[in-house]
């Protein structure tokens, strides 16, 4: 059985859980428009990835104070292929002091098993 890279983001504390479900849902609209706020709030990772991959300024400073650093490395490190640009994914790595200049990982790439290609 494989373990979801969501399962780390879902064993955050209770306050960390309640300051990102506030968040999600001042944001959800806005950033994750194709989603209810109620299935929004069951991939929080989702939403943070999507105000640091298109968020204004204002709406990063908010989510970076309310959420904290350390949960902003989370969502980088265990991104999944589509959540960034690879304009935002170089900016928050060097942001978060993920990587040194010149040495940022390549975006995630999305793998489709080979049982899963039809030929």
């Amino acid at each position: 059985m494989q373990v979801s890279p969501n399962t780390k983001f879902k064993s955050q504390t209770n306050l960390a859980e309640r300051r990102v479900e506030e968040e999600i849902r001042r944001l959800d609209r806005k950033y994750v428009w194709w989603k209810s706020v109620d299935a929004a709030i069951q991939t929080p990772e989702l939403v943070v990835a999507q105000v640091m991959n298109l968020g204004d300024y204002e709406d990063i400073c908010r989510l970076s104070e309310a959420l904290g650093e350390d949960y902003l490395r989370q969502v980088v490190e265990h991104a999944e292929a589509g959540m960034f640009d690879e304009r935002s994914w170089h900016f928050w790595h060097y942001r978060l002091g993920l990587a040194e200049p010149g040495k940022v990982p390549q975006l995630p790439v999305r793998k489709i098993p080979r049982e899963h290609v039809v030929l």
